[in-house]
């Protein structure tokens, strides 16, 4: 596995992992992840206004090391080494469902 780090505007915001740089590449284009960041929000505002660009890059250990971190302590029994696993490396509030799931480290 690889990992890998999405940045909006030169920030990094979230960080995977991926079986490799093509599987990266479709997860990071795939229109429901897009969505996500449009809906997701961060210190009150969108993640994303769904104009300021994206880039995905290789994630640094540091980035690498809080995507494992935050997988040894995911509490979901069904989920495995494959599943799509995305750690937000700012803090996040789903307006959907009125919870903030904020990442002190951040």
């Amino acid at each position: 596995m690889d990992y890998f780090t999405i940045e909006i505007g030169g920030q990094a915001i979230a960080s995977f992992r991926s079986e490799n740089a093509d599987d990266a590449k479709n997860f990071f284009e795939a229109e429901d992840f897009r969505e996500d960041l449009t809906v997701l929000q961060s210190q009150g505002k969108p993640v994303w206004n769904g104009v300021t660009a994206l880039t995905l890059r290789k994630a640094t250990a540091e980035e690498a090391s809080e995507v494992e971190h935050a997988y040894e302590f995911d509490d979901d029994p069904e989920r495995t080494i494959d599943d799509e696993f995305v750690v937000f490396l700012v803090p996040i509030s789903d307006l959907a469902d009125g919870e903030d799931d904020e990442d002190d480290d951040a």
